[in-house]
């Protein structure tokens, strides 16, 4: 028995447009909050004094980590908001294409 297939095809025109990748920006914004927290944690190196909260010594490798908890968050805050400003602008351009649909009916 020989089958036989007959395929249609439809064209029709699609409109791409470009989007930056959310999850790149978030990234490259919490490594960016990362070198603020390690660049202020070496800037400023604190007092060996007892806080007057706390009444405690901090190293400088806690207070590393207490800026980096502000930091990190600010970073991919600050890397959201540039992909979102870049997909208002980049996303408004959009181009046409043609795609051609396929479908295969076998019989």
């Amino acid at each position: 028995m020989a089958e036989t297939s007959a395929a249609h095809t439809d064209a029709d025109v699609a409109k791409v447009r470009r989007a930056p990748k959310y999850s790149v920006f978030a990234a490259l914004g919490a490594a960016v909050g990362i070198i603020a927290a390690l660049i202020l944690s070496t800037v400023f190196d604190g007092t060996g004094e007892a806080s007057p909260f706390t009444k405690v010594v901090y190293s400088p490798s806690q207070a590393f980590g207490f800026i980096m908890l502000w930091c990190v968050p600010a970073g991919v805050l600050l890397g959201m908001l540039v992909a979102l400003v870049l997909d208002w602008t980049i996303g408004r351009r959009t181009r046409e294409v043609h795609v051609a649909h396929e479908q295969v009916d076998e019989a």
